[in-house]
């Protein structure tokens, strides 16, 4: 199989580059209108609706929305329902996670000013969120970790996650990681129906403030769509992977941590920047030697093809001005001293330093998260974390000699802008 190569010195370098990384998004009108209607549906019909959209597109026959939900106890069954190796490695996995996370909360604060006015902040955590988590063939119990914890380590008060169980089956492990993550609810539901239910409300199903977690197009076309009427994550798109490596790593090792992106979709990327050609050769050998080993073979084949690539550069500098360009989800500075770089690394979802850090750990257990932007909009955007559960109310607490200072300061600038009533209510207060 032969990979996409580039040269920075090309003449239609950034040509070829744009082109490599240009995505769009496969939601079309056909996807949209089958996810307003269901909106729709759900919005005005309720428990019913998410019923029969539940029996169409999951294969089940269920009567109530009670007989989707997942007790307590079935939860904690789950966990012996898996190996004690799963088990372990799922808790040591949540541990890492909940440790890491843990030093993200963010506390309130205030400051008193000399005339006694007292300005500060008040950090509180949401009280409802939704986490989707995909079911069926899927099965991703890291997911259910990375994004439940977070919330829990906020102090959210109340957290369901929903998940599709096609023909009534469901992923053991999902379950025993929604246990040891400390869902409060595990509601069997999926599809943008879930997302309705969980955005609107319905008999049964309390609306949340927040949905979180990755799902299909009609599930992200969903979040798009509710986004206003609840909060969410993000809409993220195919997943990532930039290696920036000086020529010294095992050439296995960089083909290897490459498939580890594009093994998960077709639409996946994977690039590699180097300035040293030989190496870039040995890398090409090695995909060429290593991808016919892979049980998803046909699926990254497709990804380094379409999406994938070795790409020269003159040196170190220009490699990071690369790849703060393609802001990307996962970047490995492969390299000796990764330390002297970390600085230049202006937009990166998780960057990932060293030899011996391939990204696969961050997907599980080194404790960061794994929810990050994609597509470049690591350029804005941030991982999923504790802040995203929290919210912030501003503190103003006006001594009498405060307000009457700053009365006078809003005055001018209330009638400056014509409105008479600001300025008003602001001068009831200026003492004499």
């Amino acid at each position: 199989m032969k990979i996409n190569r580039l040269i920075t010195t090309q003449a239609d370098f950034d040509l070829q580059l744009s082109k490599l990384l240009a995505w769009e998004s496969v939601s079309d009108k056909r996807v949209a209108d089958v996810v307003d209607d269901i909106l729709q549906q759900v919005k005005i019909r309720g428990d019913a609706a998410v019923l029969e959209y539940t029996n169409k597109f999951d294969r089940r026959d269920v009567k109530s929305i009670n007989e989707l939900i997942v007790s307590q106890s079935a939860l904690k069954q789950a966990l012996t329902k898996i190996s004690s190796e799963q088990k372990n490695a799922l808790e040591i996995a949540a541990q890492r996670i909940r440790d890491y996370h843990q030093h993200q909360l963010q506390t309130s604060w205030q400051y008193t000013e000399a005339d006694g006015t007292i300005l500060g902040q008040q950090i509180s955590a949401m009280e409802r969120v939704g986490l989707y988590v995909p079911g069926g063939k899927a099965s991703y119990p890291s997911s259910v970790l990375m994004n439940a914890i977070p919330a829990k380590v906020a102090g959210v008060d109340h957290l369901t996650m929903v998940v599709p169980a096609p023909d009534g089956e469901i992923s053991p492990m999902v379950l025993a990681a929604a246990a040891i993550a400390g869902v409060d609810q595990v509601i069997t539901i999926g599809g943008a129906q879930a997302v309705a239910a969980l955005a609107y409300g319905t008999e049964t199903i309390h609306k949340v403030d927040k949905i979180v977690g990755p799902g299909n197009i009609y599930v992200a076309t969903a979040k798009r769509a509710v986004f206003g009427q609840v909060a969410i994550d993000m809409i993220a798109g195919p997943s990532e992977i930039l290696v920036i490596c000086d020529g010294k790593t095992d050439p296995d090792w960089i083909a290897m941590d490459l498939f580890s992106q594009a093994e998960h979709d077709e639409q996946a990327q994977s690039i590699l920047l180097c300035a040293d050609e030989n190496y870039l050769n040995q890398v090409e050998a090695s995909i060429a030697r290593l991808l016919p080993t892979l049980s998803r073979e046909a699926i990254a084949s497709v990804s380094l093809k379409n999406r994938g690539a070795l790409i020269k550069v003159k040196d170190m500098q220009e490699a990071i001005a690369v790849s703060n360009r393609i802001a990307p989800e996962h970047l490995e500075l492969s390299v000796a001293e990764p330390e002297k770089y970390l600085s230049q690394i202006r937009h990166a979802g998780a960057i990932f330093m060293g030899r011996h850090t391939p990204e696969a750990l961050g997907d599980y257990c080194a404790g960061p998260n794994h929810v990050l932007p994609t597509s470049g909009t690591a350029r804005f955007s941030s991982p999923l974390g504790v802040y995203d559960f929290q919210k912030r109310s501003s503190i103003i607490y006006c001594s009498e000699k405060g307000a009457s200072s700053l009365s006078k300061t809003a005055s001018v600038l209330a009638r400056g802008e014509q409105l008479e009533a600001h300025a008003r209510s602001a001068e009831y207060r200026i003492i004499e």
